[in-house]
């Protein structure tokens, strides 16, 4: 069986790519915190290499950014290539199949902020209250 399950942070904004038959692949590294620290060195994390296909990649790509906090849920991939020196090379990656973001809306996602709370205000204002007799539970 392998699976995998992460949850942390990015350490640098999202690279949505293309392949040559037009699929969509999204690239992010993920900072992972350690559960124990060093007492020499505090917090220690470890970072994993995701990788994410087709409509989800591009999800990614919109909505996370460089601190976003998400949990990946995929399997590990090994897979080797000949550098330019001619040395072999060995990279580890997580393929994704699934990516929650946590966390909460960035602010500057393209809605102000101000205009949502007044939109949620308007419309909580508008409800009637209900008596606790006529509720079915």
């Amino acid at each position: 069986m392998n699976k995998v399950m992460l949850i942390g942070n990015l350490t640098k904004d999202p690279e949505l790519t293309t392949t040559n038959s037009g699929v969509s692949v999204c690239r992010f590294s993920l900072a992972v915190q350690r559960r124990f620290s060093n007492s020499e060195s505090g917090p220690q994390a470890d970072f994993f290499n995701i990788v994410v296909w087709r409509g989800l990649g591009e999800n990614c790509h919109k909505f996370l950014k460089k601190g976003s906090k998400c949990c990946v849920m995929g399997r590990l991939q090994n897979s080797s290539y000949e550098a330019s020196d001619g040395s072999k090379r060995y990279t580890t990656d997580i393929i994704a199949d699934d990516v929650e973001f946590l966390g909460t809306k960035p602010a500057d996602s393209g809605e102000n902020s101000t205009s949502s709370t007044k939109s949620f205000a308007k419309e909580t204002a508008e409800l009637e209250p209900i008596d606790d007799d006529s509720l079915p539970f």
